[in-house]
């Protein structure tokens, strides 16, 4: 593994991602508590559909933590974070799902601190060929 703190931020990430997504083939407790204004909505097939997302999120995570020098890695981790945030933010704002309290807030935090660290590190980390 790569110098710094980001690498080890990923493995810490794609490992709650991991325990997220098994709780959505398992469960439909915590997804219904993320979607707080449309519970009834959350049913087995939209929790799978999440969870399939969400090791998919795992996996690119994971892999960005052991290739961190390599641009295309660390592009597409940038972007799974953006598709993150942007879903979260539509859930809250435009569709109503979901609403501010602490499930939203943790992948909001992951999302915004997991963007601002890659940006602002991504010279540090992807060598210029």
């Amino acid at each position: 593994m790569s110098e710094g703190w980001l690498p080890i931020w990923q493995l810490i990430v794609s490992s709650a991602a991991v325990f997220n997504a098994v709780q959505n083939y398992t469960t439909l407790k915590l997804t219904q508590r993320l979607y707080a204004r449309t519970p009834q909505l959350v049913n087995p097939l939209q929790a799978r559909a999440f969870g399939t997302w969400t090791i998919t999120s795992a996996v690119i995570r994971g892999y960005a933590a052991y290739h961190i020098h390599e641009k295309t890695i660390y592009d597409i981790c940038i972007i799974s974070y953006l598709i993150a945030f942007s879903h979260f933010t539509s859930e809250l704002l435009i569709f109503k799902s979901a609403k501010l309290n602490g499930p939203v807030i943790s992948p909001f935090i992951v999302a915004s601190v997991s963007l601002v660290w890659m940006i602002l590190q991504y010279d540090f980390y992807v060598f210029k060929a």
